[in-house]
C-alpha cells in the first residue's frame, strides 16, 4: 500500500489547497450575477425525501430548488423506496426507468452506455449526460474510454433519491452536460434511525449486506453513515468469485440559525465482472433476424470469463514483464472527501459544494476479436494442417481432436484480453454560487451568479493481449494452443500475441493528461403571477496539458518487438508479437478550448394543477480522450489542428405541459435537438458528424387507494445529418436508436405487503450506422414482492427479467454473416433474489 505521502496524494493535497479559497471567496469573484428561479425558502440543509411527501421540489440542474410546476424544465425523481423495490443489479437498472433515457446496461456494474432524447451514442459511456453524486460530477467527463463514470458510484442504502433533468438548464448549471444531469442524492440524517438488510441470490451466487444509520448528535449536529459489502460469483456463470468488495459513506451536518455546513466522505473498493459480447447465431432476414444461442453457450448467462483465463500477461508501462489478475474485472478504488455549505448573508443565499476524489484501480475486459469454426480460424492464423490443444484448465496439454464438434458448437474464439490500468483519475470540483431575490413591480426578480472550478486527471495505461479460447459457458472456457503443420507453436500458453494484433502496437497507450476547467455562470428569472420567464448562461474555459505515449502517434515510433516473456531463453512465435511502449518518444498535449452555453425559457402556470412551458438551449461538451491519438490533435505541438474540435454543441428546443392533482401526474414534452459529435467508434474510426433528433416524451403517475401506476415513454426520430468523413451514411438512423422506449410500473401497496412489476422495452433498432441489420425490440419484466410480517421487518422477493427473455443491446455485425456466426451483448437472463430488512 502506498504511503500516505506518496507523490499522487501529495499532488492531490496541493490541488485541494490551490482551490480551497474558492469555497470561501466572496460572491464578487463570481462575476455578473444572473438567475433563473423563483424565491426559495430560507436556507435549510438538504433532506432526504420523506416517504409520504408529494413529488414537488426539484433541485438538480437548476439555480435553486423549486416546485416542478413552476419550472420550465423536464425533470424526474426516483425515491429511495422505489429503488428498493427494483432491487437493481446495477446503477443502469435504476436509470433505465427514467423517461427519456436510453440505457445499454448489460456490462455489469459499470461501463454502461447512456444518452438522452436521441442524442448520439456513437461510442460508450455518457458523453452528453453528466452523472453526479450530491451535486458534483463523479468524473468531469463521463465517456473516458474503458473507465466510464458509473464504475465509480454505487446506489446503496445511503441513497435518498435520484433526480434527473433532461435538456433545459442542465447545460448552464453543470459543465459538459448539454443533454441532462443525473444526480444521486445521499441521506443526511434528517430522519432518526437506520436499517440493516441482508440479500442473497436464489438462482445466482451473490450475498450482500447493506446498512445505514443517521440521527442527531445534538440539537444542531446530525450525521449519517452507511454502506454495503458483498461477495459471490455474480449474475452470470464465471466459475469464480468475481464480485467482492463494498463501500462506506458518512456525513456530518452542523446547522446554524442562518444555514448549515456539511462534511462528508466516501471509500469505495469493489470488484465486479464486466460482461462483454458473446457468440450468437444469426439467421433470417436483415429486417427480421433470428438471434439464437449456440449449443454450449447461452447468451443470457454465458461469458468468456473463466478461472482458466486467470492472468493478463504483458509488458507494463515501463516495458517490463508483468501479470495482472484477469479476475479483477472492474475494480474501482475511490477515496473522496467533500464539503457543502449554505448560508443567508445580507439578503444573499450563498451555497458552496466542494469535493476531492482520489481514484485508482483498473478494468479487465475479455473482448471478442473474431469467432469462427475451429478449422477456419486455425487455418487463418496458422495455415492448413494446423492443430489445437488445451493451454489451460483441467485438460491442459491434451490435443483437441474433435474440432468440428468441440463443445457441441465447433467454434473457436480469438479474444482480446485487455487491462486498463488506472494510475489516477483524481478530480477536484468546487461549485460556488449566490442568489438574491428583489421585489420588482408585481413580481419577484431572482438573480444568481456562480463559478465552477474543476481539475480532472487522466493517467491510464492500455494493455492489449491476443488469446485463443474455446466457446463454452459456465465458467469452463479454456485457453487453446495453436501449432502449424510444421510443428511450430504459434501460441504460448494460449496467447497468440502479447499485443492487440501481430503487426503493430496499436492501442498500447499511456495517457498522462490533466484537464483544468473554469466556468462562470449565472441566470435571471422574473416571476409575476402565473408567468415565470428567465434565462441562464455559462462560459466554459478548459486547459488540457500532458503527454501521450504509443506507436499510434506515428513518426517512426515502434510498437512491436520480440521479448522473452516467460524467460525460458527462447523467443517463441507469440513472443515475436510483443507490444511495447515507445517511452523515449512521448507526444505533448497542450491545447485550450472555450465555449458558451445558454438557456432561456418561459413557464405559464395556467392553473394550480396545470402548467405549460417552452425552452431553447445551447450547451457544449468538451471532447476528452476521444480526440487524443487522432488527427484532431497535433502529434508534434499538442495543439488542436482545428479549434472547433475541442468541443461539441447541442442545440435543443422543447415545449411541454405538466398536470398534477391529488393522485394524478401527467407530463408531456416535445423536443428537437441538433448535435455535433467528434468521436471514436470501434476500430479507432474517427467520426465528425451532425445529428438531428425530434420526438415526444411522456411521464405519468396515478394512485387510487392501494393501487398505483407510473409510466414513461419516449418517441424519437433521429438521423445522421452529415458525416464529414463518410457521406454514405448521411440520412441514416444512428445505430441502437429505437423509435420508442417505454416503461410501466403497476403496483398494489398495503400495510402488510407491496406487489408489482416494472415493464420496460424498446422497439427495433439498427445494429450499425449503415442501417442494414436490425436488432429486434424487446420487453423485459421485473417483478417484486415486499412482505411486512411485523413492525420494522420486511421480507422481499425480486425477479429481474422474470420471463427469461433474450434481449440484445448490441450486435457487432452490420449484416447477416455468411457463416451465421456473430457476437453481441445481451441482457442478463432471469435472476431471482431475496432479502430481509430490519429498520430501527
Amino acid at each position: 500500500m502506498a504511503s500516505p505521502l506518496d507523490a499522487r496524494t501529495t499532488r492531490g493535497l496541493v490541488t485541494v489547497k490551490k482551490y480551497l479559497l474558492l469555497s470561501v471567496a466572496p460572491l464578487a469573484l463570481a462575476g455578473p450575477a444572473l438567475a433563473e428561479d423563483k424565491p426559495a425558502a430560507p436556507a435549510q440543509p438538504q433532506a432526504e425525501v420523506p416517504a409520504n411527501a408529494p413529488e414537488e421540489v426539484f433541485s438538480t440542474g437548476v439555480a435553486k430548488g423549486r416546485d416542478r410546476l413552476d419550472s420550465a424544465t423536464s425533470t424526474s425523481a426516483i425515491k429511495e423506496r422505489d429503488v428498493q423495490k427494483l432491487a437493481p443489479r446495477s446503477l443502469a437498472d435504476v436509470l433505465r426507468t427514467i423517461p427519456g433515457l436510453r440505457v445499454e446496461g448489460s456490462s455489469g456494474d459499470g461501463n454502461s452506455n447512456y444518452t438522452i432524447r436521441g442524442l448520439p451514442l456513437a461510442s460508450g459511456g455518457s458523453k452528453y449526460m453528466q452523472i453526479e453524486e450530491d451535486g458534483l460530477p463523479v468524473l468531469e467527463f463521463g465517456d473516458f474510454f474503458g473507465v466510464a463514470s458509473d464504475i465509480f458510484i454505487r446506489a446503496d442504502s445511503n441513497l435518498s433519491a435520484v433526480e434527473a433533468i433532461r435538456g433545459g438548464s442542465a447545460s448552464t448549471f453543470a459543465s459538459n452536460s448539454p443533454g441532462g444531469v443525473i444526480n444521486l442524492i445521499s441521506k443526511t440524517g434528517d430522519t432518526e434511525g437506520g436499517a440493516i438488510q441482508l440479500s442473497s441470490g436464489l438462482n445466482y451466487d451473490e450475498q450482500r449486506l447493506d446498512f445505514d444509520y443517521g440521527g442527531k448528535l445534538s440539537d444542531s449536529l446530525r450525521f449519517h453513515v452507511g454502506g454495503f459489502y458483498r461477495a459471490g460469483e455474480g449474475v452470470r456463470d464465471i466459475g469464480y468469485n468475481g464480485v467482492k468488495g463494498g463501500q462506506i459513506k458518512f456525513n456530518v451536518t452542523k446547522t446554524f440559525s442562518n444555514g448549515f455546513v456539511r462534511v462528508y466522505g466516501k471509500y469505495l473498493d469493489d470488484r465486479s465482472p464486466q460482461y462483454m459480447p458473446v457468440p450468437v447465431r444469426i439467421s433470417g432476414t436483415l429486417d427480421k433476424p433470428v438471434l439464437e444461442s449456440f449449443p454450449g453457450f447461452d447468451v443470457r448467462s454465458g461469458t468468456f470469463l473463466s478461472p482458466n483465463v486467470s492472468s493478463v500477461i504483458t509488458l507494463d508501462g515501463n516495458n517490463r514483464p508483468t501479470r495482472f489478475s484477469a479476475e479483477d474485472g472492474m475494480h474501482p478504488i475511490v477515496k473522496s472527501v467533500g464539503l457543502e455549505a449554505q448560508f443567508e448573508l445580507a439578503g444573499w443565499t450563498i451555497t458552496d459544494r466542494m469535493r476531492y476524489s482520489s481514484i485508482s484501480g483498473g478494468v479487465v475486459r475479455n473482448l471478442v476479436n473474431t469467432i469462427n469454426t475451429t478449422g477456419a480460424l486455425s487455418t487463418t492464423l496458422a495455415g492448413a494442417g494446423a492443430t489445437l490443444s488445451y493451454a489451460s484448465g483441467p485438460l491442459r496439454g491434451q490435443p483437441i481432436t474433435n474440432g468440428s464438434t468441440l463443445n457441441g458448437n465447433g467454434l473457436l474464439a480469438q479474444m482480446l484480453l485487455i487491462k486498463y490500468n488506472i494510475r489516477s483519475l483524481d478530480n477536484f470540483s468546487n461549485d460556488l454560487r449566490g442568489s438574491r431575490v428583489w421585489n420588482v413591480g408585481e413580481g419577484d426578480l431572482t438573480v444568481t451568479g456562480g463559478i465552477y472550478k474543476a481539475t480532472q486527471a487522466l493517467n491510464t495505461e492500455w494493455f492489449y493481449t491476443n488469446t485463443l479460447q474455446d466457446v463454452v459457458d459456465g465458467g469452463d472456457s479454456a485457453l487453446v494452443n495453436l501449432t502449424n503443420a510444421a510443428g511450430v507453436p504459434q501460441t504460448q500458453d494460449g496467447f497468440y500475441a502479447y499485443n492487440l494484433i501481430a503487426a503493430t502496437g496499436i492501442y498500447r497507450r499511456t495517457f498522462d493528461v490533466d484537464y483544468d476547467v473554469t466556468a462562470p455562470y449565472g441566470s435571471v428569472n422574473y416571476h409575476a403571477g402565473k408567468i415565470a420567464v428567465g434565462g441562464s448562461v455559462r462560459y466554459d474555459v478548459g486547459k488540457v496539458r500532458g503527454q501521450l505515449i504509443g506507436s499510434d502517434l506515428g513518426g517512426g515510433r515502434v510498437g512491436v518487438t520480440s521479448y522473452d516473456i516467460n524467460g525460458d531463453g527462447v523467443i517463441s512465435a507469440a513472443e515475436t508479437r510483443t507490444g511495447i511502449l515507445p517511452l523515449g518518444s512521448p507526444a505533448p498535449v497542450g491545447y485550450d478550448y472555450r465555449y458558451l452555453s445558454y438557456s432561456t425559457g418561459i413557464n405559464f402556470r395556467i392553473a394550480e394543477q396545470l402548467a405549460a412551458f417552452a425552452r431553447y438551449s445551447r450547451g457544449g461538451r468538451a471532447n476528452a480522450d476521444k480526440i487524443l491519438f487522432t488527427p484532431a490533435v497535433s502529434m508534434t505541438s499538442g495543439e488542436l489542428v482545428n479549434s472547433r474540435d475541442g468541443y461539441d454543441v447541442v442545440k435543443q428546443a422543447e415545449v411541454g405541459m405538466k398536470f398534477r392533482q391529488s393522485g394524478l401526474t401527467l407530463n408531456l414534452t416535445a423536443f428537437l435537438a441538433k448535435t455535433n459529435d467528434t468521436n471514436l467508434q470501434s476500430g479507432g474510426v474517427l467520426l465528425k458528424r451532425t445529428y438531428r433528433a425530434y420526438g415526444a416524451e411522456f411521464e405519468g403517475g396515478y394512485r387510487r387507494g392501494p393501487f398505483s401506476l407510473t409510466a414513461g415513454a419516449t418517441y424519437t426520430h433521429a438521423e445522421i445529418n452529415k458525416d464529414e468523413l463518410n457521406s454514405a451514411i448521411d440520412g441514416m438512423t444512428p445505430r441502437h436508436q429505437p423509435k420508442l422506449i417505454y416503461n410501466v410500473t403497476p403496483q398494489v401497496d398495503t400495510r402488510y405487503f407491496t406487489v408489482g412489476a416494472n415493464v420496460s422495452g424498446v422497439t427495433s433498432s439498427y445494429a450499425q450506422d449503415v442501417n442494414l441489420l436490425k436488432m429486434p425490440g424487446y420487453t423485459l419484466v421485473d417483478a417484486f414482492l415486499q412482505f411486512r410480517p411485523a413492525d420494522r421487518v420486511q421480507v422481499m422477493l425480486n425477479a429481474n427479467n422474470l420471463f427469461d427473455k433474450t434481449a440484445f443491446y448490441e450486435l457487432s455485425q452490420n449484416a447477416i454473416p455468411a457463416n451465421g456466426i456473430g457476437w453481441g451483448r445481451a441482457a442478463n437472463g432471469r435472476t431471482i433474489s431475496t432479502s430481509v430488512r430490519f429498520d430501527f
